[in-house]
């Protein structure tokens, strides 16, 4: 019997800090924390922070009638000056824009993603204040 709630990835070295792996049977992803070949760990982390609140919001806005036609997403980390150089807070910037989108779904979408849904935020330490920006085009 599976846990179906068990994730498991798999990186495997290749030279300097590059690393390419992730789920058996998808897409890898490479992570180069000398940033030649790829994103970094931290910088990753941001990325999962952006795709993982995304796909709530889009999620969120389908199911109250929005037509998205843009979602773009910018997350800012500050990190701690000293080892282990932890993010310290994140700062995420929503530009959207769709039929039907105003201010007030916008922000519902965002505010559910950040306080219930969005587990890559929630699996950070929750002294890690997470704050948002947003942009109606």
């Amino acid at each position: 019997m599976t846990d179906p709630n068990l994730r498991t990835v798999t990186v495997h070295w290749h030279s300097g800090l590059r690393f390419d792996g992730g789920v058996e049977g998808a897409p890898p992803i490479t992570v180069d924390s000398d940033g030649t070949d790829g994103p970094g760990a931290m910088a990753t982390l941001l990325v999962a922070v952006a795709g993982c609140s995304g796909a709530d919001v889009v999620s969120i806005l389908k199911k109250m009638q929005v037509e998205l036609e843009r979602c773009d997403i910018t997350v800012t980390g500050r990190r701690a000056a000293e080892h282990p150089k932890r993010y310290l807070d994140l700062q995420l910037m929503f530009r959207l824009a769709g039929a039907g989108l105003d201010e007030a779904k916008a922000r519902r979408a965002i505010d559910l993603s950040i306080a219930k849904y969005c587990s890559v935020i929630h699996s950070l330490n929750p002294d890690i204040p997470v704050s948002y920006e947003l942009a109606l085009e």
